[in-house]
Order: C-alpha cells, then structure tokens, then sequence
C-alpha cells in the first residue's frame, strides 16, 4: 500500500545539518554560511517559520533578516527532546536514540520521559543518548566552546546528554544572554557557541502561539536577536533557527482514549506525545492493532507500523539498538488534532493550547536565518 506520507524537498536544508555548517564555517569550508572568526547557534524554542511570519509585524527584525527561502526543514518527531539532540549531534533520531517525549525502555513495562525525566527514570545520559555531542567532539580538539542559557537547564540530564564537554554559562535574562553570547564570541577567536531561549515555546504550551502572551513573548525573543546582531563584531557570525513549529489544538479537538475503547485493544504501553504516538502492542496484537487505528484514523492522521516508519525513513538510518523504542504502531496527526490517554490520572498536560510533533509544515519548517559574518 501507499503509505502517503509526506516527503522533504531534494534541495530542502535539514537542522541535522546547521551545527556542522556552522562549524564548517570557521575554517571557511561551510556550503550554507560565509567564512567567520566565530560562530553562534541561537536556538529559539518552538519558533516554526510559519509561525514568524504569520506574527511578522510583531518580529520586524527577524522578520526583515531572513526572507521566504530562510528556512530549514527539523526532524520527526518534530519535538524538542528529539530536535535539539539532532541538532547538537549532526544525526537524526534513529541514529542518537532520542525518538520523543516519552519512549519504552526495549524489554520494559513502562515509558521514560526523555526531555525531563534522566534523573527521576534513570536514564543514562552517555549511554540512553547514542551520539557523540558536537560540543564535546570540538571542545575536545581545543575549540572554545560555550552553552548560554537559562541557568535552570545547569547540571541535568538532558543537558549532559547533548551539551557535554562546553562550558556552560548560566545567565537567567534573554537580553543579557544574547550580549554574553556576542562577548564570549568577539573574545574567544574560533568558538562554537550555542545560545538557548526557550520561552517562547513555554507560552506557546500554556496559552497557545495566538494568543496575545505569545506575541508579546515574541516581540521580546526578537529584541534579543536585535541585540545580538548589534552587538556582533570581530567577524563573528550567528545563525537563529529553531528545533520546532507550534499548531493551537482547542480543547474540543482533543481526542480521548478511555477505558473501552476499541483503538486501546491490544495497547500495551502509550508513548510520544499527543501529536505523534509511540502505541506498544501486547505481544501477538501488532497486526490487529495497526489495522484498527488505520480504519478509525487514517482520515485524520498518519498510521504506520514500526518497520513502513523505519523503510520510509521517518527517524533516518535506524540503529539495531534504537529500533525497539519506536512503538509497533506510529501515529501522527495530519489535522489538528491531539491524542490523550484518558486513563491517566493526571490531566494537566490537557491543558495545553500549543501542539507539536507531527509531520506537517507548520511543526517541521523552521527559521534559518543569518546574522553578522554568517550574512555575508
């Protein structure tokens, strides 16, 4: 059968690639950026390309830098977990490990939170995420190399995972974090520096990317990149790009799975996110399984076995060892609507107005937009 899935442009630029470019660009090597003394990667979480220039007028500075063809494409799932691991390890997510929000550990009884939840599900962050960190592999070959970002993200899991091996500089204003990130490059002659501002998507979560709080957050992400780019010099280049887009789902098109419910037959284990189900089977269930979620929602998502997901090239190349976090059965929202496991006891996560994680424009197509040396 056809599986109809969508498919990346052959020219399209992909964020597994920016951290390499932007290292390749220090020895005036890089195909996409102009030769630079140093390099920035500022990273604005949940900022997709369709978002920015739907709420242009509230981002004039971005939006004046980078033009329609400024673009890159993020991975799938197209979430933060699986995107900023690709991004900061130059690999796709059957390669590194990292397959969403939350997976099954392969021979296990339960999901693992792989965002928030090293610590707390044990999870070991130099063997859980497979790659080698870039910041680590160039720190280790004497490059200077630093991490700006809020000072909560010191110290986790997570960040050990993809961050390792760069000196890590806390600093809790976006304002001043973008002048540290300009200081640290004009100081350090051929440094890699990876700039974090997550704010944006952590409004966009709670009230959604059209509400008022949302724009009025991204009017401030844009002061920032302002001062960034103002602050530039000694031929230090940057580049503002993104790990995902957002999509606002109201709460009556969350579609409930409850206790009964025929699609949770032969349903093991839950994983993913709302947006993009990770559904592990009970054992011999797989076929059935698969058949039922096709027939009820093929109309409105795409429903994949493990092995079309993995020949199709969803995760990219898949490692022998990654194979069995991916569910038995893939399913990703085509329109806009959101998954939730009814049975649990915790519905705050339902709260949620900003979605993410599937397949489509909106989620995928990321900002790529270049500043200082990089605009040359």
């Amino acid at each position: 059968m056809s599986l109809s899935l969508p498919s990346d442009p052959p020219r399209a630029r992909s964020l597994v690639r920016v951290l390499p470019e932007a290292i390749a660009a220090l020895s005036g090597t890089s195909s996409w950026f102009a030769p630079a003394r140093s390099a920035i990667v500022f990273v604005i979480d949940g900022l997709g390309a369709a978002n920015l220039a739907a709420r242009s007028g509230h981002a004039r500075f971005l939006a004046a830098a980078g033009g329609r063809k400024d673009v890159a494409r993020t991975v799938f799932p197209s979430t933060t977990a699986a995107a900023l691991t690709s991004l900061l390890t130059g690999t796709p997510p059957g390669e590194h490990g990292i397959l969403g929000y939350r997976v099954r550990v392969p021979g296990a009884r339960d999901t693992v939170n792989q965002l928030k939840g090293w610590e707390t599900d044990g999870l070991d962050p130099h063997a859980w995420q497979r790659a080698v960190p870039l910041l680590e592999r160039e720190t280790a070959a004497g490059r200077p190399v630093f991490v700006v970002s809020h000072g909560k993200y010191a110290g986790t899991g997570f960040t050990e995972a993809i961050l390792r091996g760069a000196q890590f500089v806390a600093v809790d204003d976006l304002r001043d974090r973008a002048l540290r990130a300009a200081d640290l490059a004009a100081d350090n002659p051929g440094a890699l520096i990876y700039l974090y501002a997550p704010d944006l998507d952590a409004v966009g979560h709670k009230h959604g990317w059209e509400s008022d709080r949302w724009t009025a957050a991204l009017e401030r992400v844009d002061a920032a990149a302002r001062v960034l780019d103002d602050a530039l010099r000694q031929n230090a280049g940057a580049v503002v790009t993104a790990d995902h887009g957002m999509v606002d789902i109201p709460r009556h098109r969350q579609i409930l799975l409850a206790e009964g419910d025929a699609l949770l037959d032969g349903v093991a284990l839950i994983g993913g996110e709302p947006r993009m189900l990770h559904l592990y089977a009970e054992q011999g269930a797989e076929a059935s399984l698969l058949e039922a979620w096709r027939a009820s929602e093929s109309s409105r998502s795409w429903v994949v076995s493990r092995d079309e997901a993995i020949g199709s090239g969803l995760f990219g190349p898949v490692d022998a060892a990654v194979r069995d976090r991916i569910g038995d059965v893939v399913v990703a929202a085509r329109g806009g609507i959101v998954y939730y496991d009814d049975r649990v006891a915790d519905k705050a996560p339902r709260r949620m107005v900003g979605q993410h994680g599937s397949l489509t424009d909106a989620e995928r197509i990321v900002p790529l937009i270049r500043l200082g040396a990089f605009a040359g």
